[in-house]
């Protein structure tokens, strides 16, 4: 039962933490009634989790820590977490202490004074409902909840001077402190009022502008707005409507900007020092059935074409889309070709170009392999993750650039860009979205899964094995006995990242697809692994079938004293079926590693799932997958159809017919 010390709100608290964890497609709290989900459910899933980027444990037994005030800092400069003091690590164990009330009450005392003391750290982001005492097993706990610091409100920082170490943000190993440099980017992000890409570059020329990319931007401006009054602008004009040349009012300085350089720029003049010397933009496509190769295809400045982000973008966006379905659909008259799912590519890869720091370290990457796309970026995110994921708020750091596509229709400034990719995404069902954040250096990335989350193969055969009781399930118990179909096995960790709800609602969720029947659980605890309980439907392994021939030839035995007329089919039958058995018993133990692998070569000279395989073979899918296949891979007497994904749910293998040895 909790104890809840007065002045605090415990649903005011998780709520803070839901609407961070909830829009992180992490693992969301579910406070729709708390007599369930309570602050001991919370404190177990915490030290279940373990420290983490936005989590920390302090042991704070002689008064508030000093370190606290550098995790504040690194909390508001990343992505926000919860502190808890009272917690001590020892041996990468987490072992509740509990301070007493008398100390609860002097901490607070004593954060709130130092909170608000420029000394310590520059801002206050708390209120007083970030603040909550409670009582955990007995043991009375303090929890701080950071949130992220706005794009104006950073950095945060220690003392009143934010260089030389006293600005810190958070990795995976904890508090690190910035260097100048990084503090000077969290403060040029700061600046809303001046855009990155709106510098004026030094000694910039029409020079430096590459004529072709321009006449072909001219073109798709024109083919979109044909009665547009830009239109008739000479160049220079022209590019500067699109703030790719721009004068100061203030300094009267005037020039090309380092967004119409980027857009347009030739790429010597992009990667001079003045403008983005680290600038490199590179597509690396990896849908080779080659292993040993680095990529199947790539595009990158090598010298033969102006590397400019107009010019990336033509070549690449459609190098990404030749895979995906077009569907023929006809509107208003008009043929349209693109669908959801490609919208959602085109979003994602203008989002990875005008979100860009082009100050910072590291290249732009687009990456494409048979599984999924990954969009990188140098720079941090300039809103918090839950804004991310809920949409709506157009933060950009290079708002020229995103007008110079919007105006050609690749671009969105109402913030519906992320709305539109996992719109896209959850059309084509396939797994959520997600972006992550990295430091040293800073990159975003975004990764969209090209693995769905009900394959029609495992859906109709679950139909199959359960008598179509499927039909009742809800979109999430489904989803979680098709992945653990799919991967034959699942854990609460795994459906953490497929399914929106917190791993307490898993467990539930599991137990009960487990009395229902479709699940079977085997170990204890955290460790708890689910298989599909076969046994229940129609997908019998040779073994079953055996004891069901066993088991008809009783049967068949008892009705002989009551049905002489039926006793000489039964003896028939069952002399038939005591054949088979032990023939089937007989090949099980003839059949030696070797004769199987050469049956299954023969069986696989075109490419054939492990349920053909199993069938035709007269083995479990169980022994097929955990001895034989991987030896056979080890061998390379077989292949797979998709190499770099194992588990895809449309796995098949080949015969490569190479020599092997007989060991």
């Amino acid at each position: 039962m909790i104890e809840v010390c007065k002045g605090t709100n415990l649903s005011v608290f998780l709520q803070r933490i839901k609407q961070k964890e909830e829009m992180e497609n992490k693992r969301p709290i579910v406070l729709n009634n708390l007599e369930e989900w309570d602050f001991t459910d919370y404190i177990d899933s915490l030290i279940q989790k373990e420290e983490a980027v936005d989590l920390e444990f302090k042991i704070a037994k002689d008064g508030l820590p000093n370190s606290l005030w550098d995790t504040y800092s690194s909390f508001a400069n990343t992505d926000g977490g919860v502190i808890i003091l009272g917690v001590k690590e020892y041996k990468q164990q987490f072992i509740i202490e509990g301070l007493t009330k008398e100390q609860i009450s002097q901490y607070k005392k004593d954060f709130w004074n130092q909170i608000n003391n420029p000394d310590c750290v520059n801002g206050n982001l708390l209120s007083d409902n970030d603040l909550y005492e409670g009582c955990y097993k007995g043991k009375n706990l303090l929890l701080i909840y950071v949130p992220r610091a706005t794009r104006i409100q950073r950095p945060i920082y220690r003392t009143r001077n934010p260089f030389g170490g006293h600005t810190f943000k958070r990795n995976h190993e904890g508090d690190y402190k910035c260097t100048d440099a990084e503090v000077k980017r969290l403060i040029a992000d700061s600046d809303e009022n001046h855009p990155r890409d709106s510098r004026i570059l030094c000694n910039y020329s029409m020079e430096d502008i590459d004529k072709e990319t321009l006449t072909q931007y001219r073109q798709l401006f024109a083919n979109l707005k044909p009665s547009h009054p830009w239109l008739s602008l000479n160049d220079l004009e022209f590019l500067t409507k699109l703030e790719a040349y721009r004068k100061d009012r203030h300094t009267k300085e005037e020039g090309f900007t380092l967004a119409g350089i980027l857009m347009f720029g030739k790429t010597e003049s992009i990667t001079d020092p003045e403008c983005a010397p680290n600038y490199f933009p590179d597509y690396r496509e990896h849908l080779g059935a080659d292993d040993s190769l680095r990529w199947s295809d790539r595009i990158c400045p090598d010298g033969t074409w102006e590397a400019n982000l107009f010019q990336f973008y033509r070549k690449v966006y459609p190098k990404l889309t030749v895979i995906l379905p077009k569907p023929f659909q006809i509107r208003n008259g008009i043929r349209i070709d693109e669908t959801p799912t490609h919208i959602a590519i085109r979003e994602a890869f203008i989002n990875t170009l005008i979100h860009c720091d082009f100050s910072e370290e590291g290249n732009i990457v687009v990456e494409q392999w048979v599984d999924k796309y990954r969009f990188k970026n140098p720079g941090t995110m300039l809103v918090s993750k839950t804004q991310y994921y809920s949409g709506g708020d157009s933060v950009c750091r290079n708002k020229a650039l995103q007008k110079m596509f919007m105006l050609i229709g690749f671009s969105e400034k109402a913030g519906s860009g992320v709305n539109k990719i996992i719109k896209g995404w959850r059309e084509a069902n396939w797994q959520k979205p997600y972006v992550e954040e990295l430091n040293r250096p800073d990159k975003v990335e975004l990764t969209l899964p090209m693995i769905s989350l009900l394959p029609d193969d495992a859906v109709i055969k679950l139909k199959e094995l359960f008598d179509g009781k499927i039909e009742k399930l809800t979109q999430d118990e489904l989803t979680a006995l098709v992945t653990c179909y799919s991967e034959n096995e699942i854990n609460n960790t795994q459906l953490q990242y497929v399914i929106p709800q917190h791993r307490s609602d898993i467990t539930k969720m599991l137990k009960k697809l487990c009395n229902e029947g479709f699940l079977i659980a085997e170990g204890n605890g955290r460790g708890t692994k689910y298989h599909i309980n076969e046994s229940e439907g129609k997908f019998e392994t040779l073994e079953d079938k055996v004891e069901s021939s066993e088991s008809n030839m009783e049967s068949s035995e008892s009705n002989m004293e009551s049905s002489e007329s039926n006793m000489e089919s039964s003896e028939s039958n069952m002399e038939s079926l005591r054949s088979n058995m032990e023939s089937s018993k007989q090949n099980k133990q003839r059949m030696t590693f070797e004769e199987l692998q050469t049956l299954i070569i023969s069986l696989s000279q075109d490419y054939i799932s492990i349920e053909e395989i199993a069938t035709k073979v007269h083995k479990t899918l169980k022994y097929l997958i955990n001895f034989i296949i991987p030896r056979m891979l080890q061998n390379g007497t077989i292949e797979r159809l998709y190499p770099g994904i194992p588990n895809h749910p449309k796995q098949k293998y080949k015969a490569t017919n190479k020599n092997f040895n007989k060991q």
